[in-house]
């Protein structure tokens, strides 16, 4: 199980919908289903880097979407542990170095399996090696989190830290109290967060620190309505968001901006009926997926995204994603309410 990342088979304009702004549901799971088809494609092995990842994208949609058995469990966890080390880091595929961010993939995809134990019936070490990996990245001085044994930090690597270790009921790994000061170091007077301390403000960054706080419960740091203005300015007239000012608008940051939005109680700050039309007119509807702006190729990253962003939105026939940790609620919800 190994689903390739890259574009998918082409984008439409809005037009060309006739105006019939339905989501193309079946369209999309069969597309997610296809997209470990194609292994004749050199896409396939240009993104394999991203593999891992890919495998999160595809089955969170398809949770949200109400199709959880469109990928075959057994085959999806088998693919996950053979991306395991002995160091309890996951890499993005087989024979791949470990890093943070496959690490939380892989986390996520056992966590929405509800095969966590499989760590340990299958001799890995269990989910505590992998807790220590994941602990092993803090800096004790900063609080701030590496993504690998090679010092690169970022605020992404301190959420994700944060995201699977809360999901893995192991956060007392690591010193709390010193992340959420590194995460407070990153805000900016326009009240967003950028990717280290006096680092621009970005969305996709806004994600990662109001979500770490989140999961912290120190969302009273934030400055709700200053962050909220700063997000809510981020909708164009075509309904779509964007990152950061004077950019294109991007169907991923219907997630990034919105999620946060939502995380401090300021999502009805933006349209949310010209979004879910921005989203549905990057859908292809022939051979589905969604792009990341109307006519745009199609890929799994913007599908995922396009899809968490509608069920934020509560789009009619979606499962409710969960703000904070980018997957379904009610995985979420027996994870974590029963330590």
């Amino acid at each position: 199980m190994s689903l390739v990342s890259g574009p998918g088979r082409g984008g439409t304009h809005a037009h060309d919908l006739h105006q019939k702004l339905d989501l193309f549901t079946d369209k999309h799971v069969t597309y997610i289903k296809s997209l470990d088809t194609r292994r004749n494609e050199l896409e396939y092995w240009l993104t394999e880097h991203l593999r891992l990842n890919g495998v999160y994208w595809g089955l969170t949609a398809l949770h949200l979407l109400g199709h959880p058995e469109a990928l075959p469990r057994d085959e999806t966890i088998d693919f996950v542990l053979s991306c395991l080390h002995e160091n309890g880091g996951f890499g993005a595929a087989p024979g791949h170095d470990p890093h943070m961010l496959y690490t939380v993939s892989a986390v996520q995809i056992l966590v929405t399996l509800d095969a966590i134990d499989e760590l340990s019936t299958r001799n890995k070490g269990g989910k505590e090696k992998v807790g220590q990996f994941i602990a092993s990245l803090q800096d004790v001085r900063t609080g701030s989190f590496c993504g690998d044994e090679w010092g690169e930090t970022d605020t992404r690597f301190l959420y994700g830290a944060l995201n699977a270790l809360s999901l893995l009921h192991l956060t007392h790994l690591i010193d709390m109290e010193k992340a959420v000061s590194h995460v407070a170091s990153c805000a900016n007077f326009d009240g967003g967060y950028g990717i280290s301390a006096g680092a621009e403000s970005h969305a996709g960054q806004i994600f990662t620190c109001v979500g770490a706080l989140a999961i912290a419960n120190r969302l009273d740091l934030v400055d709700r309505n200053k962050l909220g203005i700063w997000l809510s300015e981020r909708q164009l007239p075509n309904g779509g968001l964007n990152g950061r000012p004077e950019k294109l608008e991007d169907v991923c940051y219907s997630w990034w901006v919105a999620s946060s939005l939502a995380m401090i109680d300021r999502l009805h700050w933006i349209d949310s009926e010209k979004l879910a039309k921005f989203i549905l007119t990057c859908q292809d509807p022939s051979m589905g997926g969604l792009a990341d702006r109307p006519g745009d190729m199609v890929d799994v990253f913007h599908t995922h995204f396009g899809i968490a962003g509608l069920s934020l939105l509560q789009y009619p026939g979606l499962e409710e994603v969960d703000p904070v940790y980018c997957m379904p609620r009610k995985v979420t919800r027996r994870v974590l309410e029963h330590r």
